[in-house]
């Protein structure tokens, strides 16, 4: 489903007021995204159907990442950057879809969470394609690989919030560790 920009504002400033404000009524997450109970009533109905459409925008959002980021042409390290800033471009999403997350969200096994098997399915075959290339090693399944990456994104995204890293330097540090690891070039 295709949103207007402003349905899109609307849901990035109230994907923002419900990290914020996790237990806010409706009347409280209106006031913090800036509109009215009202408005906010139109537009989603429940609390509940607020969650859900959030996690549907979220759902859209990381399916245009793994498109914008070509994964299946692009070559591997410059797919990679693009993965990475891609990502980067929709923190609040990140950060909502951090602060749902549930042990069972990529189970397959559970029909409610198979929403996101796609977004998990094109990181695995991309990650088996920089293995095959001879991009990445592999002696690490692309499984891991996929987990290690997703660990990687929402975990700076979560420290920007908390200010205990920098935006700016978020991309060059995620491709670094990533890629490098945490060892110095004399270790």
């Amino acid at each position: 489903m295709q949103h207007s920009p402003h349905d899109e504002k609307l849901l990035k400033a109230l994907a923002d007021a419900i990290v914020v404000h996790p237990r806010a009524t409706l009347k409280e997450l209106a006031e913090a995204a800036g509109v009215s109970k009202a408005t906010l009533h139109r537009f989603c109905g429940t609390r509940d159907n607020l969650v859900n459409m959030l996690e549907g925008y979220g759902e859209q959002i990381l399916n245009q990442v793994i498109a914008q980021a070509d994964l299946l042409h692009a070559e591997p390290l410059s797919a990679l950057r693009h993965l990475i800033t891609e990502h980067l471009k929709h923190r609040e999403m990140l950060i909502f879809l951090l602060f749902q997350y549930r042990p069972d969200t990529f189970d397959p096994d559970n029909e409610a969470n198979r929403r996101w098997t796609a977004y998990a399915d094109a990181l695995d075959a991309f990650f088996l394609r920089g293995q095959q290339a001879g991009v990445l090693r592999i002696d690490i399944s692309a499984a891991v690989f996929t987990e290690m990456f997703l660990s990687m994104v929402y975990g700076i995204v979560d420290a920007e919030r908390r200010g205990r890293a920098a935006s700016a330097t978020s991309i060059q540090t995620l491709e670094q560790l990533f890629l490098h690891g945490a060892a110095t070039t004399n270790a």
